[in-house]
């Protein structure tokens, strides 16, 4: 037991120092004001960066967060409707052209993020969606859609539709049936699959550049203008706060399976 117990703590330091390191350049960085090749560390440290982000950039950075993750919240709630029903029957059902079905989902995913947009963006381009919210969601549904649905489909590869039918043959109706068996049972997969299309979308930057032609401000194209620049310091800054909301939701999320793993396991 003692040996378990020891690998396992081993095992998560490792992993524990994997995700770690790579922020501790970004860390440096942003605490630094002078730093010249081939020093270490920063010749010299200091608060500019954070002050220029709470000071100066403040409003700027707050309306990218706000953008950033309202195209994203939206973006997974949308994978999520679309994605549920059409996971479901790729993973319970067998019909006449699924594999194609299935190798057509995989396409947005193949194909070269670039294309992809620019291929959408002329189609945008007369629906009146470039420029605007909806169109960035559009595009990041593109990427994202194909992932909740596998997600979702393997979760229903495994389920058992028999529980459904015992619980209408007790009474329940279509909606009971859906919130209290077949909800509570594909509820770790859905959130896995909200997880991922969140991170896909709050990650993006080409499709948002392209399609929002500037105008829908979210934190990556803050980002990308200010690596730009040249001011490491500030570019750095802005990286941790972006990561910030990514840890908060895998924490949550790894939070809540853990609480649904447990009940599964009482």
């Amino acid at each position: 037991m003692k040996k378990t117990n020891s690998a396992q703590y081993t095992i998560f330091v490792l992993v524990l120092f994997t995700i770690i390191v790579p922020f501790i350049p970004l860390i440096l960085w942003s605490l630094s004001e002078q730093w010249f090749y081939p020093a270490a560390l920063p010749q010299k440290f200091g608060l500019r960066a954070w002050n220029y982000i709470f000071s100066t950039a403040g409003e700027q950075i707050i309306r990218g967060l706000v953008a950033s993750f309202s195209v994203a919240l939206t973006t997974s709630i949308l994978s999520l409707f679309i994605g549920y029903p059409a996971g479901r029957a790729l993973g319970l059902y067998n019909f006449k052209g699924k594999k194609f079905i299935a190798l057509l989902l995989l396409l947005p995913i193949v194909v070269p993020p670039l294309s992809t947009s620019m291929g959408l963006h002329l189609w945008f381009l007369h629906l009146n969606l470039t420029e605007h919210f909806l169109g960035v969601v559009l595009v990041h549904l593109t990427f994202c859609l194909p992932y909740s649905i596998y997600v979702i489909s393997g979760v229903f590869s495994d389920f058992n539709p028999d529980f459904e039918a015992q619980a209408r043959s007790l009474g329940a109706t279509s909606w009971q049936v859906f919130v209290r068996v077949t909800l509570p049972m594909t509820l770790p997969g859905v959130t896995v699959a909200a997880l991922f299309a969140f991170l896909l979308s709050w990650s993006q930057y080409l499709s948002t550049l392209i399609i929002g032609g500037g105008k829908i401000l979210t934190l990556p194209i803050l980002l990308f203008s200010l690596m730009d620049g040249g001011d490491r310091p500030v570019a750095s800054a802005i990286s941790l706060i972006f990561i910030c909301p990514v840890f908060v939701v895998l924490a949550a999320s790894a939070q809540s399976l853990g609480r649904q793993g447990l009940r599964g396991i009482r």
